[in-house]
């Protein structure tokens, strides 16, 4: 199919007929699609019936990202992989709106996910794109949900266009193959490149990049924040902030009152922030919640309390971590941030040596992949009072449970060198019908594990870790800790 079909197909799918037929296929099962479209070609256009059906297909796949939104919206096959998830980008929006960013200049906006976000927070947006198809779902999408008096799209090469006098810059540079849509590893292989992006944001006050989470450390700018952000425990992104020197280093007033601590604000267009009923979360498109926009950590060695004026000590928050509110705090040149979503934590690396290895305590801490991608399992070890249980192993060990949004705790029952015969004796003893089998250091693989288990219908269940102590192939038993 040429370009121009396509645009012909989709500009089809906006006018009455096509809407009709959209909204005829809202509940569409995907295993009927021939018998719908044998049906539905009886009164339509046959390429109007393939075009309603595949994107009733595309809105499907896509509701996990955008919620209830994806009913109204418009994709493209590429879109719909690409784009980020409502609420990652409601995160980002957030942090940008905080610093005090008016207008903005998305390059690289696909079918438009980024500019929604940002025209909600009440950012007003340059949408730019080199595909005609991709610029014409973004239109359509600001249409469907209301926001196309904040967000202009343009269709052109986003090395062509002039960025001067907007706020800030936001550039998501294609990471997959266009033929086969294989993803791309090397940055320099993006389009456009990683370098192209840097330089582009330089330009800027402020400036935001969304990257492959697996960059190379060595890769990412100094003068600039690398933030991994994960979503459910699923690393999903690195985003690299920029802020020139003088570009803002004091939010711009955006109306309303600042946020309080512990309150979630609702970002309302045109500035401020609106406080959600309750005093909760406010819910988001694409499920979880909307996270609290600055709400970081700072490692406090030992886990305990940070000394503040008049004596005594601040009690430490989360495993010690100490929460810090700033809404707007410009990014921190060379700092490695790792933030959890739904729930909105975050981490700022501090710059800790690896804590010394040691011997397994009571329990184990599995640190979020962010925190792992970002290398701050020192930062998370410091705040546990912790140690690793191997140098080379992302594994945190403490003999103290302490809360921390940063790591899931497990109680360990044994620590035993690694042997099918004793484990599979061991878990019958103890009646354990499930396990949950996780490696990291270990030649293992969980399924092969698991069918040498050969578990019976036991009513306990169990956590193996196939992992290194000190060099040695070790397995780990537990439990998830109560409450963590």
């Amino acid at each position: 199919m040429t370009d121009d079909q396509a645009l012909d197909d989709f500009a089809a799918l906006l006018a009455p007929e096509g809407q009709a037929l959209l909204w005829e296929l809202r509940d569409h099962d995907p295993a009927d699609e021939l018998a719908a479209a044998t049906r539905l070609r009886r009164d339509h256009a046959a390429p109007l019936v393939s075009a309603a059906l595949t994107q009733a297909r595309l809105r499907q796949r896509a509701a996990v990202k955008f919620g209830a939104d994806a009913q109204r919206m418009y994709f493209t096959p590429n879109g719909v992989e690409q784009s980020t998830r409502a609420s990652v980008a409601a995160h980002r929006a957030a942090r940008l709106a905080g610093l005090g960013v008016r207008t903005l200049a998305d390059l690289c906006c696909g079918i438009g996910g980024d500019a929604l976000a940002l025209a909600r927070a009440g950012i007003r947006v340059l949408a730019v794109d080199r595909d005609p198809l991709a610029c014409a779902a973004a239109r359509a999408n600001a249409e469907a949900l209301g926001l196309a008096e904040l967000i202009e799209v343009r269709c052109a090469d986003v090395t062509e266009v002039d960025t001067t006098g907007y706020d800030a810059v936001f550039v998501d540079p294609a990471r997959r193959t266009k033929a086969r849509g294989g993803r791309i590893f090397d940055p320099e292989a993006y389009s456009p490149p990683l370098s192209w992006a840097v330089e582009a944001a330089r330009t800027a006050p402020f400036a935001a990049l969304k990257i492959a989470p697996g960059v190379p450390h060595e890769a990412l700018p100094e003068d600039a924040e690398t933030e991994w952000i994960s979503y459910g425990g699923e690393v999903k992104e690195a985003v690299v902030w920029f802020a020139r020197p003088g570009g803002g280093e004091k939010p711009v007033p955006r109306g309303g009152d600042e946020p309080v601590p512990g309150r979630e604000d609702e970002p309302v267009p045109g500035g401020g922030q609106k406080p959600v009923p309750g005093g909760s979360q406010k819910p988001v498109p694409g499920g979880g919640n909307e996270p609290v926009p600055g709400r970081e950590y700072e490692p406090v060695p030992g886990g305990g309390g940070k000394p503040v004026a008049g004596g005594g000590n601040e009690p430490a928050a989360r495993g010690g971590q100490k929460p810090v509110h700033r809404r707007g705090d410009a990014p921190v040149p060379g700092g490695r941030r790792a933030t959890l979503l739904p729930g909105g934590d975050s981490l700022l690396g501090a710059g800790l040596p690896d804590p010394e290895p040691g011997p397994v305590g009571r329990y184990l801490y599995e640190p979020d992949g962010a925190v792992i991608r970002a290398h701050l399992v020192a930062e998370v070890a410091a705040g546990l009072d912790g140690r690793l249980i191997d140098p080379t192993i992302a594994y945190v060990t403490a003999d103290a449970l302490r809360p921390t949004p940063f790591a899931t705790a497990y109680a360990i029952t044994d620590v035993l060198p690694f042997n099918v015969k004793r484990l599979k004796a061991l878990l019958r003893e103890r009646e354990v019908g499930v396990a949950v089998i996780k490696k990291r250091g270990s030649a293992v693989e969980p399924e092969e594990l698991r069918k040498k288990l050969k578990l019976g219908g036991g009513g306990n269940s169990c956590t193996i870790f196939l992992t290194r102590v000190a060099g040695a192939p070790t397995m780990l038993l537990g439990q998830p800790a109560n409450g963590f």
